[in-house]
């Protein structure tokens, strides 16, 4: 059975939809019943005579998430995501409804606050049958997967075979590679099952469901024979993207007295959206040291007892127009631990590391001081992680357009971490995913990767 196209999954998350838009409606009438406040001197007095009003915030909270596609959103999509689109779903289903029940039922009171109690409540039990649902469908998938070819047993090949075995819920399975570089025999612990040119038998063969192209420097001529290819074999085609399609992703098509243009949507970090971003992180940074700070004088504590040296740690990182400013960090490894290396790459078993500071920097608690740096305007909240001067040289030098990267502040955490990217992982990748943030800034997009942080932190395996 495949799962790319189980008609059970709309229709049961409808059923499920359904049932929590009732429980939300009894909910806000049981409270708005019990509380009485204002009066209601209409307002009936069983739940039944509310039963036609029911029917129709069912029928209209479906109609609106049809409209929003909540029926068919793409695997892999974040619960933030989904959180965002049922908020404003509800939100615009709530007021279709209110609207029809007040054109036809003029007669029978519905209390405004009864509405905002039915909203409240209608995005808290969705939410959380979309959980239930969310999980019985990424067990489905687990148990009947999808086949995968990955075109291009490169880096990125790699890492994308590597991230669809790390997340077995999407419901994807690789079946291996098609890649023409010589002496390549294998990648990620999977084969290469031939080369580009026998891509169509490939799929044939090996009973394949979807082709993923990993080959961003592709040229456009190839990367079209080969989506032709996989068009006349009848798999869903997906693309990673280089780096311009990944900065220009925010596009419009206009026209230009019959000439078609793509226009890039202006997000740069400027104007009152440089006073909004700076706004959040004074404000977030602040709270954050109020409410941490008995946890950093424990941690001091501990580190005095653990190691002879002083409790922070002082390193020269470049941040926003590639200026140089001091970061703060508590200490995580031995005073003078690069007297005689000078400036090393941090690796996952680093002698140079404390007994306290290897679980500090495996939870990033020995970050946390740098929420000073966000207050003191050095940093923000969210942002490219900021390097060493000595390795932004470095990579300057091999990974095309690395620097534009400075053109924002850089972050306490960023949208490459969130999505694994930390430690001794891919500089051009993590350059990428800082690049897609930097040209696609948004205080929704900041908001996302905190809360995103917060369960990284937990599950991160690169973090040393």
């Amino acid at each position: 059975m495949r799962t790319k196209h189980n008609p059970w999954f709309p229709l049961i998350t409808a059923v499920v939809d359904a049932a929590m838009v009732l429980l939300a409606f009894i909910a806000a009438y049981e409270l708005r019943k019990v509380t009485n406040y204002p009066p209601a001197p209409n307002m009936a007095p069983q739940l039944s005579g509310y039963s036609s009003m029911m029917v129709i915030q069912v029928i209209s909270m479906l109609c609106t998430f049809v409209f929003y596609r909540l029926y068919h959103q793409p695997r892999g999509v974040s619960r933030i995501d989904q959180f965002y689109t049922i908020l404003a779903a509800v939100s615009i289903g709530t007021m279709v409804a209110t609207a029809f029940t007040s054109l036809l039922y003029k007669e029978l009171d519905y209390p405004r606050l009864m509405v905002f109690y039915f909203a409240a409540f209608a995005v808290i039990t969705i939410t959380i049958g979309r959980l239930f649902t969310g999980a019985w469908q990424a067990w489905a998938r687990a148990r009947h997967p999808d086949r995968v070819l990955v075109v291009g047993a490169g880096d990125v090949g790699r890492m994308i075979a590597e991230r669809i075995r790390q997340t077995p819920r999407l419901g994807y399975e690789v079946v291996g590679f098609a890649d023409d570089t010589p002496g390549r025999r294998s990648a990620a612990g999977l084969p290469v099952l031939g080369p580009k040119a026998a891509l169509k038998q490939l799929i044939r063969s090996e009973k394949v469901d979807e082709v993923v192209i990993a080959l961003p420097e592709a040229s456009h001529e190839e990367m079209l024979n080969l989506i032709y290819e996989c068009e006349h074999e009848r798999v869903l085609v997906r693309v990673f993207p280089d780096v311009f399609q990944i900065i220009a992703s925010e596009l419009s098509i206009s026209d230009l007295n019959g000439l078609p243009m793509l226009t890039v949507r202006d997000v740069a970090l400027r104007g009152w959206r440089l006073a909004l971003k700076r706004g959040m992180d004074v404000v977030g940074s602040t709270i954050m040291l109020i409410v941490l700070s008995p946890l950093f004088m424990f941690i001091a504590l501990l580190i005095k007892m653990d190691s002879p040296g002083p409790v922070f740690y002082s390193q020269v990182r470049m941040g926003l127009d590639a200026r140089p400013f001091p970061v703060l960090k508590f200490r995580s490894m031995r005073v003078g631990a690069e007297d005689q290396t000078g400036a090393v790459w941090a690796t996952r078993d680093d002698p140079r590391k404390t007994r306290l500071g290897n679980l500090l920097r495996r939870s990033s608690i020995d970050e946390l001081p740098q929420l000073i740096n966000v207050l003191l305007g050095d940093m923000s909240l969210v942002g490219p992680r900021p390097e060493r001067p000595v390795f932004v040289e470095q990579f300057r030098q091999v990974v095309p357009g690395y620097m534009d990267r400075h053109r924002a502040k850089a972050g306490l955490t960023g949208w490459a971490q969130v999505n694994g990217l930390r430690g001794d992982t891919s500089i051009v990748e993590r350059t990428k995913y800082d690049l897609y943030y930097v040209e696609n800034w948004s205080l929704l997009l900041d908001i996302k990767i905190l809360i995103r942080t917060l369960f990284a932190v937990l599950h991160d395996r690169n973090a040393y």
